[in-house]
């Protein structure tokens, strides 16, 4: 990867929506290996997708939490069946694997303290192998869908 796809990259960050004409302009190349470039960070998995931003607010998703949780056993099997089953909830719109204690950090995002409360009892506490669940309210939103560093 030289500088001009990393030029293309960090465009595509700012907006994914960019016809590849205006791309090719933005990093001063002409049409046919601007689009050959993109092709290629595409291919090679570099550039995973195009997608839209939305606003959670602006779609009643106002409340948000972090749950910890802790597994009661760490091998493979308790670990993948967990994670299967985590796929399937989607209010989960993060979920990272962690070193130490505890084993996971998920994000949670529902309409309100209510729907969390329905989520965390009739879902997430009934989640493979949970031996805790610890949560903590959001209470602003600080850095979020930062730009990777280019």
């Amino acid at each position: 990867m030289d500088r001009t796809d990393r030029k293309i990259l960090a465009e595509l960050q700012k907006d994914g929506r960019l016809s590849v004409t205006e791309l090719a302009e933005r990093v001063g190349l002409s049409l046919s290996p601007c689009h050959r470039r993109v092709r290629a960070l595409e291919e090679s998995g570099v550039l995973l997708g195009y997608r839209a931003q939305l606003n959670p607010g602006a779609l009643g998703l106002n409340f948000s939490a972090m749950v910890f949780v802790t597994l009661r056993e760490g091998d493979r099997r308790a670990v993948e069946a967990f994670e299967t089953a985590l796929i399937d909830i989607p209010q989960v719109v993060d979920a990272q694997r962690l070193f130490g204690e505890p084993d996971y950090l998920l994000q949670v995002i529902t309409q309100d303290l209510s729907a969390f409360q329905r989520l965390y009892d009739e879902s997430l506490s009934t989640l493979p192998n949970v031996q805790r669940l610890t949560s903590t309210l959001v209470m602003k939103q600080v850095i979020q869908n930062r730009l990777l560093p280019l």
